[in-house]
């Protein structure tokens, strides 16, 4: 599976992706290297080394500069930077792009044709070659002290190498002494040479705090320890013996049956669902990155490599361009996006693991891109017509391409192709920002959300029913104090470090308050979301009439812009959206006033 990797070069760029052939790469599936045991985690950071002259461009000639596309944005209104400041980085290719109408049998071929390699190396130590030659060169040293215990010998005997990467490499490893005597680990060794700024000094240190800060999830690899010496830092954690979820597609001949792939997604949408809560991003979802426990055929999977994950909090939004090619989302090429990205990635895992091809594909990296902002994935080939129509309706809802309207991923949990009963639906953070939205609004907007949440269906009151039970609501009601009991409950380092309590001063009004269960329903509403169903004409329909009953009143256009915090500029767009004959919204005007107006849809029409 190919790795984002974009270029400084035009969208027309024709020029073949470069493909990576370093020996002992655990992530180049065609290397002639063979994979003894999947590791917990790799040592290919994909860190980047920045030029300080030029800010977030990469010296690396293949880094990211920037998207290859356009910014949706008007013109004069930049992006808003990454408040974690992430650099920069660049990708490998595992595998060379195939033609999407070869037979899956020719991508194991080429699996197995890079697997003759010796299977016992020694590890080879991480030499700190480079660092006489920046002292010569006058180059400030950073601080490299990460505060990590110095004794990793004393503790643990390194073995081979089982995995490579541009920054370092990953070994077996086992206990000599302490709690974890005899038992054999995974130990990622990141190279300090190679850490030529500040903010890759940084990286290694948050790579290491978001998997302590998170560890404990059964779908997440433990970490264990981290440790340090002059030449690198070693982070311990659980050592997988499993093999990858990459693995496992291919030698099922490149698809999973759709009970299997149910079972997988699941797994995924459990742990995604418990670090989308404590405000952390992975942004590099893909099969190579989940790991089975062990050989057997029901072994869980584990989440790895969090080298590129990062912390993000209530209503902010990353800039930095990073993931894998083929599983990145349309608005991380735009530069700006938040949790959503992930659940992306998600929908293509499960289109690949349905179908066994990639839902977007083309020769070259920018052609990939081109693909992924402007191609519908097929779904009328061969499998698909044999693929149920949930099945079809979950990958859909994952992949569409306004990230609005994409599930969170305990929504997902309880789409109908997913959904079990007796299975508990995890804490949506969703849930906290969408109540809050709610009570800050004006009265005439929630009488709008009331009447869309009469018309809501079966499969999306049970997501909300279950948001409901979690909150543990008093006599059939739940507060402010709900939601903090709630959120603390599962409150880890990580949800400190992204600040995702502070959601909780801006509800302070519900303080004042009782909710019951059918206001709940109307504050939980995001008709964004309603509006990616293929089944929202006829459910706004159902909603205007409940509209007209009961909530709709004489409104000025004025009035009606104002309610929509609209700029006077933008008022023309609600033309025909309060009618002539009685003065109270139409049909048009109510869709609009629970979509909202947004100053892109101002300029695209004026245009």
């Amino acid at each position: 599976m190919g790795q984002c990797c974009a270029k400084q070069s035009s969208v027309s760029a024709t020029t073949p992706a470069p493909t990576t052939t370093s020996p002992g790469a655990y992530n180049d599936h065609h290397a002639a290297v063979p994979q003894p045991a999947a590791a917990a985690a790799r040592g290919d950071d994909r860190r980047a080394p920045r030029s300080p002259a030029r800010g977030r461009a990469s010296s690396e000639a293949n880094s990211f500069a920037g998207s290859p596309f356009a910014s949706p944005l008007p013109a004069g209104v930049a992006p808003s930077p990454s408040p974690a400041r992430t650099p920069l980085r660049k990708f490998r290719w595992p595998l060379p792009p195939p033609s999407p109408a070869r037979p899956i049998m020719s991508a194991i071929a080429k699996r197995m044709a890079g697997r003759g390699g010796p299977k016992n190396e020694p590890i080879a130590e991480e030499l700190a070659d480079g660092v006489a030659e920046a002292e010569e060169d006058g180059e400030p040293q950073l601080d490299k002290n990460f505060g990590y215990g110095k004794n990793i010998g004393a503790k643990f005997e390194l073995g081979k190498e089982i995995g490579r990467g541009h920054f370092g490499h990953t070994c077996w490893a086992k206990g000599k002494k302490g709690e974890l005597k005899g038992q054999t680990v995974a130990v990622k060794v990141i190279s300090k040479v190679k850490m030529t700024t500040a903010i890759a000094i940084e990286d290694v240190r948050r790579e290491a705090k978001i998997l302590k800060d998170l560890s404990g999830h059964r779908h997440l690899i433990k970490f264990y320890d981290a440790f340090e010496d002059v030449n690198n830092v070693y982070i311990v954690m659980e050592l997988c013996e499993g093999g990858e979820l990459l693995d496992r597609i291919l030698s099922r001949g490149g698809r999973y049956r759709e009970d299997e792939a149910k079972q997988i997604v699941v797994q995924i949408l459990s742990v995604v669902s418990y670090f989308h809560l404590q405000g952390v991003v992975h942004r590099d979802l893909k099969p190579e990155n989940f790991l089975f426990t062990s050989k057997d055929e029901d072994a869980p999977m584990k989440i790895i490599d969090f080298g590129l994950s990062d912390f993000i909090g209530p209503g902010q939004r990353l800039s930095d361009v990073v993931g894998s090619a083929y599983y990145v989302a349309p608005e991380v090429l735009h530069r700006s996006y938040s949790l959503e990205a992930d659940m992306w990635s998600i929908g293509v895992i499960t289109y690949i693991l349905l179908c066994g091809s990639r839902p977007f594909w083309a020769r070259t990296e920018s052609g990939i891109f081109r693909s992924v902002l402007r191609a519908d994935p097929n779904f009328q080939d061969t499998p698909w017509p044999g693929v149920s129509a949930e099945g079809k309706d979950f990958v859909k809802r994952l992949l569409n391409k306004d990230y609005r309207k994409r599930m969170t991923a305990a929504q997902a949990l309880t789409h109908p192709w997913l959904w079990d009963e007796t299975r508990a639906v995890p804490l949506d953070i969703l849930i906290f920002k969408s109540v809050k939205s709610y009570i800050r609004t004006t009265p005439f907007k929630r009488s709008a959300l009331k009447a869309l949440s009469k018309a809501l269906p079966e499969e999306e009151l049970a997501y909300i029913t279950a948001q409901f039970n979690n909150l543990e609501p008093v006599d059939g009601y739940v507060s402010l104090s709900n939601f903090r009991k709630a959120l603390m409950e599962n409150a880890t380092d990580a949800m400190k470090e992204s600040r995702v309590p502070e959601i909780l001063d801006l509800m302070e009004p519900l303080a004042y308050k009782n909710m019951d269960f059918e206001e709940f329903c109307a504050a939980s509403i995001i008709p964004h979301q309603l509006e990616g169903r293929e089944d929202w004409d006829h459910i706004a329909t159902a909603a205007f009439n409940y509209f007209e009953r009961e909530g709709n009143r004489v409104i000025s256009v004025i009035e009606l812009a104002r309610e929509m915090n609209l700029d006077p500029r933008a008022q023309s767009m609600l033309d025909n959206c309060v009618r002539s004959s009685d003065g109270k919204l139409s049909f048009l005007g109510y869709t609009k006033f629970l979509h909202g107006v947004t100053l892109r849809n101002f300029t695209s029409r004026q245009r």
